[in-house]
């Protein structure tokens, strides 16, 4: 019987690492291949993939899937553009594999499901097994995440890389679903490696320095949680942060002056979630941010009874590219001359508070009529928290007065509230038929825009209000 001492040695993550890395020497050497991962020169990354998948024994399989990453990340930009475009060629789908697969099932007996699972199986890229057992590797999630983000910086210039990422949605979707993700909540006293990413990756409200970040963090109405995943331990995958104050704030900056009065966390009544910062470019289009939110308002909740109201202090980051693609159409449904006018005064250094009426009934218009071709709103932050089963709650005018919010929105901020006893039914009515649950305010400020270029019918048609309740 093994000590507890001996036990817990075993049990160590040195341990197991110092295991595997043993193993994957072993497996080098098997292979004759060098056993220092940086020596030795490049390898032909497609052959390095073909020997990946024709191996059966793990430990030359880890050893190859380690020599291929670390080859891709050496590699320059040409190199690496050939073995992408090798994924979605060389080691697409076998279509002879599939013919044969085809033929078999058309000749199938009833009751008979093993040749279309032959067919499934037949149907699945090469390259989706290539990637899984590239993750095999130590360190393999996060180096195919940053393979991932080489894939997304071409895929413009190349959409025949489109069915590659494809493939990393659909598996990277199961590898970071909510049950592996692990909520954890971020303070002043989390270790400097952290706290220097939340630096880093904070996308809403830059933060300026060390002193910025411990307001953020340390007082006591304030709050900061973040999802991580256990292949990738110290790298926050996105992470929200919190105010707790006594009302719905309308402006971002009270919220992060240095100097204001911090509150006792019991006297809130409600909770402002002020910044949310996807971290990982590899990972974009994997949803788990509307976990994170749920998962903080539950926690929250149980933490502060007294809290009431769970809102958000969100930007508008399409505003006003929008409104300035409006402006230099030939007709538009949403600026009549006079608004253009007093808008176009904002570009030429004129007073923005003159704007108000407009920019307000034009931001309501916006979020309440103006649409994808998919029917879902223009403005992606509108499209997370409303599929999320929140409301569209106030517009703030000049609620972030920033250079940055002066140019992507006019200083437009709006609130999102997320009222627990209709979250679902919100979700529900924006998923199945793109219902935007807003505010009596937010729906008077599109009447008086749809007023203006008399619009307005005169009786609300079921549209009108499918649109705008």
């Amino acid at each position: 019987m093994l000590s507890d001492t001996r036990v817990g040695r075993i049990a160590t993550p040195e341990f197991l690492q110092g295991l595997i890395d043993t193993l994957t020497q072993r497996g080098r050497a098997v292979l004759g291949m060098k056993v220092e991962r940086d020596a030795g020169e490049d390898r032909d990354l497609d052959l390095l993939g073909e020997a990946l998948l024709s191996r059966r024994g793990e430990a030359s399989g880890v050893a190859i899937a380690q020599s291929l990453l670390a080859a891709f990340e050496r590699a320059d930009e040409p190199r690496r553009l050939k073995f992408l475009s090798s994924l979605a060629d060389r080691f697409g789908p076998d279509r002879r594999a599939i013919e044969l697969a085809i033929a078999a099932y058309q000749r199938k007996e009833d009751g008979d499901s093993t040749r279309l699972e032959a067919l499934h199986a037949a149907a699945e890229p090469r390259r989706q097994e290539l990637i899984r057992r590239l993750n095999l590797s130590p360190g393999g999630t996060a180096s195919l995440v940053r393979m991932r983000e080489v894939l997304l910086s071409l895929l413009r210039d190349h959409p025949e890389l489109q069915p590659v990422d494809d493939d990393f949605v659909h598996l990277f979707s199961s590898w970071f679903n909510r049950g592996f993700l692990v909520l954890r909540p971020i303070d002043w006293n989390t270790s400097a490696n952290i706290l220097e990413k939340i630096i880093k990756y904070e996308a809403v409200h830059a933060i300026q320095d060390w002193d910025d970040l411990r307001n953020r963090l340390e007082p006591p109405d304030r709050r900061c949680y973040a999802f991580f995943h256990p292949q990738l331990i110290d790298e926050p995958l996105i992470f929200v942060e919190v105010a707790l104050t006594k009302d719905i704030p309308d402006a971002i900056g009270p919220l992060l002056d240095k100097s204001r009065q911090a509150i006792n966390a019991r006297e809130a009544t409600t909770a402002v979630f002020y910044s949310i910062s996807n971290t990982q470019k590899g990972l974009a289009g994997v949803t788990f941010g509307n976990f994170l939110i749920k998962q903080v308002v539950q926690d929250l909740a149980r933490e502060l009874p007294n809290l009431k109201t769970f809102v958000t202090l969100s930007p508008v980051p399409g505003f006003a590219g929008w409104v300035k693609r409006e402006m230099k159409a030939e007709s538009s449904a949403a600026l009549d001359d006079e608004t253009k006018r007093a808008l176009a005064a904002l570009d030429d250094g004129g007073d923005i508070a003159q704007a108000r009426d407009a920019a307000t009934s034009i931001a309501a218009y916006y979020f309440l009529k103006a649409k994808l071709p998919s029917g879902k709103p223009v403005d992606p932050v509108a499209r997370f928290h409303l599929g999320n089963g929140a409301r569209l709650e106030r517009l703030n005018f000049l609620g972030d007065a920033s250079a940055k919010g002066i140019k992507q929105s006019y200083g437009l901020m709006v609130n999102y509230l997320y009222a627990l006893d209709h979250i679902e039914a919100n979700h529900e009515a924006f998923a199945e038929h793109g219902t935007v649950a807003a505010s009596d305010k937010v729906k008077k400020a599109l009447r008086a825009r749809l007023a203006s270029r008399d619009l307005v019918p005169s009786s609300h048609t079921n549209s009108q209000r499918k649109t705008s309740s």
